[in-house]
């Protein structure tokens, strides 16, 4: 027993005095070797991450690019930004490397940049070291907002085009936008690996619309990796550093955040003047509210905390804001009693597309009112107002810049909240000039704009109505050119334009109702055109038109959700459509029910639910035709009864299938 004790003590005299001597051997260790630094991934919020952090001070403005990456869908942005952040040895290269910018579940779904996202690259060129500040932007016309605002915090862009499809319709408007902001723009011919590629053709394309000589091309394959490195010197040479000083006081604009439930807001900032560091106060020129700096870093795409951020820097801010109306996207941050003259930031977003949005059980409101609030932080372009149903009950009318947008905007609730919600059918922005004195008092002033087509005045109060336009621009392979024109001809279209781009390509430019495109038109095209064609548009202003309210009546009461505004033309064609859906999703009653659609007091479409019906006369199987028509008589008053007193309600499941458009329309 002792013999056993001793050994027992002996060997964990041996243990602890070795492990004396590993910690001995690691501290001697620490003075010849540098400490490896912790992953990212690994790396805890707060104090101790700050021990890992880059110094931005030996990146002064001359060595900094800020850049964005704009482009037509699916022409290869995120693949190039993929590439870009292997080059430069931010991420690892490997095969698992797609879309690493597009961090939604949304966006790796559909395939699409939704959200633009930030990543600051260091790059040593002939022994300079540089930091490069990419955005990676979204394509699709619904999130041109998205890279207008990323357009403010760059001096230059990569324009990169398809070496197969060539010069598209949103190719195009973004190139006005970067033209517009006066920024050096690099043209990149991208995909040159495909079998069918033409770059000579684009280049042609290229100098021909933009006037951008085709020898300042790059060709490359982002897929392969192809001539990126050469993306890399052009971007040092040809686009400038930004014009700040750090000697100026704290200037920082404010392009985009993001909600985290733990430490509030997350601001995306641009410093345009002076440096910040944790510790500080700032002040906003939007609120006037004072905050003490907790944190500032860059993305390297993922947060990486550092000890300042310096004037021509692109990074991150976290301030201890808990509202989420506290962090306005176009703001401008500066040091507690040091104010600056605020940076012009950016024109609001006009809402295109409008949409009731309500709860699917009401006891879910306040849920639904949270992410709603957290989710607009996260997409400022989306307007919201509060709204009620008699049907569906309490909910809001949200303003969109289109269709996708709010399809994607009613995904993110549902992936990221875990939220469920009704919404209903798309409607655009009318404007009433209003002729009646009363109407005016009321309202204030004489033009009104109407967002819920329950709130149409009527004709004898109105001058005139106003519809919203948009000029389109379409481009498309000539041999499509006359299926095109029919369509857009359908749609109340007026040609304004028509070029072409080279010896198979047309631009064609239309005056559009706003109303004819907002659903289904883009798919109408892509249809006729094989999918080849590619469709823009930006907005043109208010046009008079003759527009009328169609109500939806139920045994001649009218339903408020169902009330649509149309063109008088149309208004048959949308009556008996919406007339035949709720035949079909309305249940039956023990009475006739008249389906009705009406403008004013005219009925222009009906539609009826037949009546339950039993069989009174199953027990007559025989006599005289007098006993038979009694019973039928009976039956009839009986259901004449049940009509006047009986209500039609509409069951929720018949309003979201007659409200949801369907892909047939």
């Amino acid at each position: 027993m002792f013999v056993r004790t001793e050994r027992t003590w002996c060997l964990f005299v041996r243990l602890k005095r070795s492990w004396h001597a590993t910690v001995c051997s690691c501290l001697a260790g620490r003075t010849e070797k540098p400490p490896v630094p912790f992953p990212a991934s690994l790396r805890q919020y707060g104090s101790e991450a700050i021990k890992d952090a880059v110094d931005m001070s030996q990146f002064p403005a001359e060595s900094i690019r800020n850049f964005s990456i704009i482009a037509h869908v699916d022409h290869g942005k995120s693949t190039l930004a993929d590439r870009l952040l292997e080059i430069t040895g931010t991420i690892a290269k490997t095969a698992q490397n797609k879309q690493v910018l597009d961090k939604l579940q949304v966006e790796r779904e559909r395939g699409i940049t939704v959200k633009a996202q930030t990543a600051s690259l260091f790059h040593n060129q002939e022994g300079t070291n540089y930091l490069l500040n990419l955005i990676d932007t979204p394509g699709h016309v619904d999130f041109s907002y998205e890279v207008s605002r990323s357009l403010s915090a760059c001096q230059g862009v990569l324009l990169v085009v398809d070496a197969n499809e060539g010069i598209q319709a949103q190719t195009v408007a973004n190139f006005y936008l970067a033209f517009e902001a006066q920024l050096s723009i690099i043209p990149v011919i991208n995909k040159i690996d495909l079998k069918n590629a033409d770059p000579e053709r684009v280049e042609k394309q290229i100098e021909k619309l933009f006037d951008i000589p085709k020898e300042d091309c790059i060709r490359i394959s982002a897929k392969h990796g192809t001539n990126v490195e050469r993306i890399l010197q052009a971007v040092i040479e040809r686009i400038p550093p930004p014009t700040v000083s750090t000697r100026d006081p704290l200037k920082a604009l404010v392009f985009d955040s993001t909600f985290d439930h733990y430490r509030g807001v997350i601001a995306n900032i641009a410093l345009f003047g002076g440096e910040v560091h944790k510790g500080r106060k700032i002040s906003s020129a939007y609120t006037k509210k004072t905050y003490e700096v907790n944190e500032v870093g860059i993305l390297t795409p993922g947060e990486q905390p550092t000890h300042k951020l310096y004037a021509g820097q692109v990074g991150y801010l976290i301030a201890g804001m808990r509202e989420i109306t506290e962090a306005q996207i176009g703001d401008t941050l500066y040091f507690h009693n040091q104010p600056v003259e605020p940076l012009p930031g950016f024109q609001s977003a006009k809402p295109m597309v409008f949409a009731g949005m309500y709860p699917v059980d009401q006891s879910e409101y306040g849920n639904l009112k949270s992410a709603i609030e957290k989710l607009t932080l996260n997409d400022s372009s989306v307007t919201v107002h509060r709204d009620s149903s008699i049907a569906l009950g309490a909910g809001w009318r949200l303003g969109f810049l289109g269709l996708l947008h709010m399809e994607v905007f009613n995904q993110r609730l549902e992936q990221e909240y875990n939220t469920s919600v009704i919404l209903t059918a798309p409607t655009v922005p009318y404007k009433a000039v209003l002729s009646s004195a009363k109407l005016i008092k009321e309202h204030g002033k004489e033009e009104i704009t109407i967002i819920n087509p329950a709130e149409f005045p009527d004709k004898s109060a109105v001058v005139e109505y106003l519809e919203p336009t948009v000029m389109g621009t379409i481009i498309t392979p000539d041999e499509y050119i006359g299926k095109i024109i029919t369509l857009c001809q359908s749609r109340r279209a007026v040609q304004k334009d028509l070029v072409y781009i080279d010896d198979h390509r047309v631009m064609m430019k239309y005056l559009f109702p706003l109303n004819e495109i907002v659903v289904d038109f883009y798919d109408a095209l892509k249809s006729l055109s094989s999918g080849y064609a590619s469709f823009d548009y930006e907005d043109a202003g208010y046009q008079p038109a003759d527009l009328v309210k169609m109500d939806i009546l139920l045994n001649g009461n009218a339903v408020e959700e169902l009330i649509i505004i149309v063109h008088r033309d149309k208004a048959y064609k949308e009556g008996k459509f919406l007339c035949e859906r709720l035949r079909d999703v309305i249940p039956r009653q023990l009475f006739e029910i008249a389906i009705q659609a009406a403008v004013g007091s005219r009925i222009i479409a009906r539609d009826t639910v037949k009546a339950y019906r039993k069989n009174v006369l199953a027990k007559c199987y025989g006599g005289d035709i007098s006993r038979k028509m009694k019973l039928l008589k009976r039956q009839a008053e009986g259901k004449k009864k049940l009509r006047k007193i009986g209500n039609v309600e509409v069951p929720k499941d018949a309003f979201i299938s007659v409200l949801r458009r369907q892909p047939d329309k």
